[in-house]
């Protein structure tokens, strides 16, 4: 079935959501958090694009951009491009881990700009991970308050009032914006991830690179954490789901 083209931006602003392939883990570790936000920086200056948000989960990420000397789809290549080689190189791991088509939906009003904006800063706090927006540090919301960091903070604080930003962003809303539909788990991929380390004193995505007895040792232990399904562990091992089902 052909793909239905993206849709183009005119204000050239879209809200972009990279996923990892079979929605696995992306960042196994603090340093992948910030090699991810340094591949950021590096691409902005390269490609001339405005970044108006961010945030990294576990397993995707949001960007709020507007294109510059690049199109859209040119941007998205090198940073994923960049990102993975050094991720695979770092984990000694080869293919895929971003899926190939990443989603989007283009931004043509100030008024969803910044539903959109406070949606993504919103998202540690729909997935648990903390209860307000400024005690998440992988998202831009921290760029805005403190005017320090790689976002673009000017046009939005322009838009909603500096005065105004905090509430704003922490006002409760149901907007429907481009979610990144995540399956009902009781453990997030981040706290699998942290759970192994810690049990099993090794890196989650690191597993793949043990002997075959010993990788299959550690994966059937795990598959005994209450609510880990095969496709959640597929996804913080980068071991293929099939391999799995298989043991």
């Amino acid at each position: 079935m052909p793909r239905t083209a993206r849709k183009k931006s005119s204000s050239g602003i879209y809200h972009i959501i990279i996923r990892g392939i079979n929605r696995q883990s992306i960042f196994s570790d603090e340093e992948d958090y910030e090699e991810f936000i340094r591949i950021l920086s590096e691409c902005k200056k390269l490609s001339g694009f405005n970044l108006y948000g961010y945030c990294l989960m576990g397993n995707h990420v949001h960007l709020l951009i507007k294109e510059g000397t690049e199109a859209i789809e040119l941007i998205m290549k090198r940073i994923g491009t960049r990102y993975v080689v050094r991720y695979n190189r770092k984990y000694r791991r080869t293919g895929h881990l971003l899926q190939d088509r990443f989603k989007s939906e283009a931004i043509e009003d100030n008024g969803y700009f910044l539903a959109v904006l406070r949606y993504i800063h919103q998202n540690p706090l729909k997935a648990g991970l903390c209860k307000s927006p400024d005690l998440y540090p992988r998202s831009s919301y921290r760029d805005y308050t403190s005017k320090n960091g790689i976002t673009d903070v000017d046009f939005a604080l322009e838009l909603i009032g500096e005065s105004q930003f905090i509430k704003f962003m922490n006002e409760q809303t149901n907007e429907k914006v481009l979610e990144y539909d995540e399956d009902k788990i009781r453990l997030t991929d981040t706290q699998l991830c942290e759970k192994i380390e810690h049990e099993h004193n090794i890196k989650a995505i690191m597993i793949q690179n043990e002997p075959k007895g010993k990788m299959i040792k550690i994966l059937k232990q795990i598959l005994k954490y209450d609510g880990v399904s095969t496709r959640q562990l597929s996804r913080v091992t980068g071991i293929p789901v099939n391999f799995i089902w298989k043991m």
